[in-house]
């Protein structure tokens, strides 16, 4: 694992994190880092920081990150995801809406109000080390893991996907289903 990239994307979590705090935004780590969040420990190297945030708060989260030294990067429609670089590191922010009912819906593009899994933005609060961030639920990661090839065709499976499946499914296992805390030394 590249030590030196992992602690750097950690660092930028965490400055992420104090950035949503100090603005009353919710932010939800997904993909790999989420996963890692919920183990409570890095896994393997990623290439990049997944989160989601809801629509609403777009434009004063884009205008804080702007000021702490990111850049907008070219990316999916704005109204969809919003991509940001810093030290060679980006970050990515899938946008959320809300359907009639209240559940979680794609913001924009393509799939713009498609719904999101059920309790998807239930997760726990995850930690690696001194860093903590709320985490999409565990069932959601898996189901959006498995269903992304369904849902974008032409994506292709990836084995990155399908071990993170693998390590997600013993940890929840192991700690008891999709409502408990796993234990920390589940991977070591």
């Amino acid at each position: 694992m590249d030590r030196q990239r992992t602690d750097r994307q950690l660092r930028l979590i965490a400055e992420t994190s104090r950035i949503a705090d100090a603005l009353g935004v919710d932010l939800w780590l997904r993909g790999g880092w989420a996963m890692d969040f919920f183990l409570g420990s890095a896994t393997r190297d990623h290439t990049d920081i997944d989160w989601f945030a809801r629509k609403q708060d777009a434009e004063q989260l884009t205008r804080e990150l702007l000021q702490s030294g990111w850049e907008r990067l070219p990316g999916p429609p704005r109204d969809q995801q919003l991509d940001f670089g810093k030290q060679g590191e980006e970050s990515s922010f899938a946008l959320l809406d809300e359907d009639g009912s209240g559940h979680a819906v794609v913001a924009g593009g393509p799939w713009a109000g498609e719904r999101w899994p059920d309790g998807m933005l239930d997760g726990p609060l995850g930690r690696i080390g001194a860093t903590a961030c709320p985490v999409i639920s565990p069932a959601a990661q898996i189901e959006i893991k498995r269903m992304m090839p369904v849902w974008v065709p032409g994506r292709p499976r990836r084995a990155k996907d399908a071990e993170d499946i693998r390590v997600l499914e013993t940890a929840l296992r192991e700690s008891g289903g999709p409502d408990r805390e796993p234990r920390g030394d589940l991977l070591r």
